[in-house]
């Protein structure tokens, strides 16, 4: 309905352009930085959790106009119910027995557990931690200082903020109602930029 739609395409095609120089000096991640070309995801190039186990591919764009990051997103939600498929197949084939575990070691980590919660996280001095992980819109990362006893620093890296601060560059030699489909290419979340 909309990829082959004529009044999409001219909304979208050649409007909002970042070359991937750009991408990368103005620190895009996630789709805004496929869009432009470059094939950076977070779950292959620092894979955490079980993506080194799963099997997907990760869409990128020719252009770096609001169409192709357009057509990335909507590649990546084919994407992600392939990845849901996989963990569903996979926890098919678990024997119900198996994932539950001996119940001393489910005790064990209750009480880790309820201390953690209720004591808070103990980071050694000086310790400076960055960890990051790909969200929908991009790199979401987490930055901690630690001072002997509680996270002494926390900072919180989103998307957003990052992606909007580009929208000056983006938009120059368009029309205002640009602004509104590159915006919406951008999908920004106003509370995530107002922290």
């Amino acid at each position: 309905m909309l990829t082959n739609n004529r009044i999409w395409r001219q909304r979208l095609v050649d409007v909002g352009v970042v070359t991937l120089d750009q991408a990368l000096r103005w620190g895009f991640s996630g789709p805004m930085l496929r869009g432009s070309s470059w094939g950076w995801d977070l779950r292959v190039g620092s894979p955490y959790e079980v993506y080194s186990e799963l099997n997907f591919s990760i869409p990128v764009g020719l252009q770096g106009d609001c169409f192709d990051r357009y057509l990335v997103r909507v590649e990546e939600m084919r994407q992600s119910c392939y990845l849901i498929q996989q963990c569903i197949d996979y926890l098919r084939g678990v024997p119900p027995g198996l994932s539950r575990g001996d119940s001393s070691v489910q005790m064990e980590n209750l009480i880790t557990h309820f201390k953690m919660f209720t004591s808070g996280y103990h980071l050694p001095r000086d310790l400076f931690v960055y960890a990051s992980a790909e969200a929908p819109k991009g790199e979401f990362g987490t930055y901690l200082v630690g001072d002997g006893h509680k996270p002494w620093r926390c900072r919180l890296r989103a998307p957003g903020f990052v992606h909007l601060s580009s929208l000056d560059g983006m938009v120059v030699d368009h029309m205002i109602a640009d602004v509104v489909t590159v915006i919406g290419t951008q999908d920004i979340v106003f509370g995530e930029i107002d922290r």
